[in-house]
């Protein structure tokens, strides 16, 4: 069995990295996420982003 595909969205794709400023704000505490401001969708910060996957970590 292939425990890679137990969780759905673990393979969410995410935006490239920006070399440098303007960041996109995060989505959930406006402070700067480390992607390109020209990024549009939902971006979150590494400690929303970490909370986030704790959050929805598959329990099994």
């Amino acid at each position: 069995m292939n425990d890679e595909n137990l969780c759905p969205g673990a393979d969410a794709t995410r935006p490239a990295k920006a070399d440098g400023p303007p960041y996109a704000e995060c989505v959930l505490c406006r402070e700067p996420t480390e992607y390109p401001d020209s990024y549009k969708g939902i971006t979150l910060c590494p400690v929303c982003a970490w909370q986030e996957a704790q959050r929805t970590a598959c329990s099994g």
